[in-house]
């Protein structure tokens, strides 16, 4: 920096530590005027604009400092953290393939570049980084949690258990290790954590996450043992501390949808856009409802490339309507739905993801949540297909009521909770068929389980693909698995996941009454 640019700098420091963020911005804007190449003046304006809700200036601030950042670690690593949350993914990936990447023997920034390509779900490569920042020395609890994740997400569930294995014998209460340890196998009466369990459960902070992913990995090992009067004891438990610290707000919930329904309220008509490349394929559906199983058979396929669930479609369509939130959709977004340029979020969501799909005519976008976005998808993307995994509501929400997914599914601690968003759920794909009819396929999940083949060949043929032989043989699909069902999909198709709530019938009656007095649709 120059005297004059260090004073600036200097300035909007202080301005910043006051909490004076106008001045600052003026400040910080001066300095690039003066001085276009600073990074830092680049990622605190667009954190600024970030907060200000001013998307665009968030995203140009980024990318300006993409294009100008050297190979020094730390800076590289913040704008690379700051595309992503933007929805650029296509230039983090491009910064991403810097060579001080492939040439570090830091292993702190090794870590730190693991979890980027985690976030944008390069799950081979970040388990990469991780074995490498592990050759130069890191370790530690939190390190071997991580790797151990991401051993899983790529298939070496034995691997994975021996890391959360040694985690588990250092007496950790970190709830997320006895959680995941819990769900990579069935437990048996020789072979169970039980007894560490309880000695953490009196050790862990009362009502802390950690509290509740002791008593859902509890949960997990009683059933598999069939103690189930136990095993409810824990599951009730720790749903009812989850409860406490997240929070859903039903009635809410209800007016985003109807502003949803009112604004795609007739025949939904797809924008004129034309394209080269890979066709995007939607796989939605309530979470836990089989979209995995779903994604595997596709994805064994030839023309058709697996790649996980992206939020790419919900950035770009809070980048068009302006909007800097990690909310799929709110009252701004609504309300500026009606003028939306849909070609430009059609547009914006392709430039982002097509490279994922590896030179393969398709690809899978398996976002569970996109069930909401059916509408905008079919006005943004008319050559995408929807496929919509429909589960027995008995099933589903008790599949999701029995695993702790972390803060961000307040609507699953609870029966009433959960069945109001069921209802909420079922309200909205019944709009979308209605205002929508023949763009969505409905691909039942019992079908699925008990006749693959047949249930597939539908599915192929909704979106023009010719079916191939050995799609069935789930263990061909060697790609990276990063959902609950990472180490379920891996054993093949089966045909236990239904009714698993029947042990719990008497105490799961608030759930069934509340799904059965669901209104038709």
């Amino acid at each position: 920096m120059t005297g004059s640019t260090d004073r600036l700098w200097n300035r909007a420091q202080s301005y910043l530590a006051a909490g004076q963020t106008a001045p600052a911005r003026a400040t910080l804007e001066s300095l690039l005027a003066r001085d276009a190449t600073n990074i830092h003046a680049h990622l605190i304006l667009g954190g600024i604009a970030w907060r200000e809700d001013r998307m665009r200036d968030s995203v140009r601030h980024a990318l300006d400092a993409a294009r100008i950042v050297t190979d020094e670690g730390a800076d590289l690593v913040a704008v690379i953290a700051a595309l992503i949350q933007i929805g650029e993914c296509a230039m983090a990936r491009e910064c991403l393939k810097r060579p001080v990447f492939a040439q570090t023997k830091n292993s702190e920034l090794l870590v730190q570049a693991a979890a980027l390509q985690q976030m944008l779900g390069d799950h081979p490569t970040s388990l990469q980084l991780f074995e490498r920042a592990r050759a130069a020395g890191m370790d530690g609890l939190e390190f071997r949690f991580d790797l151990a994740t991401q051993l899983s997400f790529n298939g070496r569930l034995k691997e994975a258990e021996a890391e959360l294995e040694y985690c588990a014998s250092k007496e950790t209460t970190i709830g997320r290790v006895y959680v995941e340890l819990a769900r990579l196998r069935r437990q048996t009466p020789e072979s169970n954590h039980l007894q560490l369990l309880d000695r953490q459960i009196a050790r862990a902070v009362p009502g802390s996450m950690d509290h509740a992913g002791i008593e859902f990995a509890r949960y997990k090992e009683l059933e598999d043992l069939g103690r189930h009067d136990e095993a409810w004891n824990a599951l009730a438990h720790g749903n009812e501390l989850m409860a406490a610290r997240t929070r859903y707000d039903g009635a809410r919930e209800e007016r985003l949808h109807e502003g949803l329904r009112d604004a795609f309220a007739s025949v939904v008509r797809a924008d004129e856009i034309t394209f080269e490349g890979p066709t995007p394929i939607f796989v939605i559906g309530m979470t836990r409802s089989g979209t995995t199983l779903l994604d595997r058979i596709l994805g064994n396929h030839s023309l058709v490339e697996s790649v996980g669930e992206l939020g790419d479609f919900g950035r770009q369509l809070r980048h068009v309507a302006e909007r800097c939130t990690q909310e799929l959709v709110d009252e701004r977004i609504l309300a500026r739905l009606d003028g939306l340029d849909y070609v430009e979020v059609g547009r914006r969501y392709l430039a982002q993801t097509q490279w994922r799909a590896n030179g393969r005519s398709f690809f899978v976008d398996k976002l569970p949540f996109n069930w909401l976005m059916a509408g905008p998808i079919r006005r943004a993307l008319p050559k995408a297909r929807i496929l919509h995994l429909v589960r027995d509501p008995m099933d589903v929400c008790f599949s999701n009521f029995r695993v702790m997914f972390g803060e961000s599914h307040g609507w699953s601690y609870g029966q009433q909770r959960l069945a109001h968003y069921f209802r909420q759920y079922r309200k909205m794909m019944a709009h979308w068929h209605a205002v929508m009819p023949g763009q969505i396929l409905d691909v039942n999940y019992a079908e699925l389980v008990r006749d693959p083949e047949a249930m597939a060949r539908k599915a192929f043929a909704f979106c023009g693909i010719d079916y191939e032989e050995g799609c069935m043989d789930l263990s061909r699909n060697t790609t990276s698995v990063a959902t609950l069902s990472m180490a379920q999909v891996r054993g093949g198709i089966h045909a236990r996941a239904f009714e698993e709530w029947r042990p719990y019938e008497t105490q799961l009656a608030p759930l069934r009454e509340a799904l059965s007095s669901e209104p038709a649709v």
